[in-house]
């Protein structure tokens, strides 16, 4: 069988991960119908059907699934090791991928590029706003952020933000239509603006905690968000109670256009960190980018 070269691997690889040959000819600087013949000649010369194609997806078939799972973590160890290259040049370079939640990467990862994209000017940073967990490995990112807790046991994990706290916040038109709740069971008579979150599957439940009680409150109402934004508005527009990064809502606090409540409710946890797996190859520029986020935490 004719030996397929590594330029058919690559598209192959890159469609696969995007699922698309737009997408996958957009980062490979090829035309889709380039990209196309390349993936066809490679499956004419394996006798394998490595892709299923409609008009709106492209999904691996099982044979190209196998394959994508063998060469796929290979190209990403090159690409790697390709950009620790530039080391050699007596600075970092490359590009990091990370995964974050949305709080993170706007109270923690956007602040510390503004002062660390300007002193790294070969470095590139792409993030990933995403809702659920996610195997960073498998997907291709180099870095995670998430909160302490919810960061594996067999990941490499740098604390990088302090601790938080959570808040109940009102309007003052809302809480004066509704009252104050003064106990977490008070809340199920409030209109309560609720998140469904993949890592949670259904609505996200607010852990309140005062002198060793936990209460997990299934916050229900008429709003159900996956964006931050969106809850911060709708609480400033009276429609319900939100549950939201105290960071996020002390200056609309400080200027009266929110109302905390249940604040004994909601003691400091452990903050966000930055997590890699041990096993891949920790590139200088991954490592001058933790240092700046740790030197923050």
């Amino acid at each position: 069988m004719p030996q397929p070269n590594f330029n058919d691997l690559a598209a192959f690889a890159m469609v696969a991960k995007e699922r698309s040959f737009t997408r996958a000819g957009a980062k490979l600087g090829v035309s889709q119908s380039a990209l196309s013949q390349t993936i066809k000649a490679l499956e004419e010369r394996l006798k394998l059907r490595l892709l299923t194609r409609t008009t709106r997806s492209v999904a691996p078939t099982e044979a190209g699934l196998r394959l994508l799972e063998t060469v796929g973590p290979r190209f990403e160890e090159i690409e790697a090791e390709l950009a620790a290259l530039g080391e050699l040049r007596g600075k970092p370079a490359g590009t990091i991928r990370i995964t974050a939640g949305e709080h993170a990467a706007i109270s923690i990862l956007q602040p510390a590029l503004r002062r660390f994209l300007p002193t790294h000017p070969d470095i590139k940073v792409e993030i990933t706003v995403e809702y659920g967990l996610v195997d960073i490995v498998a997907a291709g990112y180099d870095a995670g952020v998430r909160l302490g807790e919810q960061v594996a046991k067999d990941m490499i994990a740098v604390r990088i933000g302090p601790d938080m706290r959570m808040a109940v916040v009102g309007s003052p038109a809302y809480l004066e239509r509704h009252g104050i709740p003064k106990t977490p069971q008070d809340l199920a008579s409030h209109n309560c603006i609720a998140s469904r979150l993949p890592t949670y599957g259904g609505l996200f439940a607010w852990g309140l905690e005062k002198d060793g009680q936990e209460v997990k409150v299934r916050a229900d109402g008429q709003l159900v968000f996956n964006s931050l934004a969106l809850r911060l508005h709708s609480a400033l527009d009276g429609l319900g109670l939100a549950y939201m990064p105290e960071d996020q809502v002390l200056p609309h606090i400080g200027e009266g256009r929110l109302v905390r409540v249940l604040e004994d409710w909601c003691p400091p946890f452990p903050g966000y960190h930055l997590y890699y797996p041990s096993r891949r190859h920790f590139s200088p520029a991954l490592s001058v980018l933790v240092d700046a986020l740790h030197e923050r935490g």
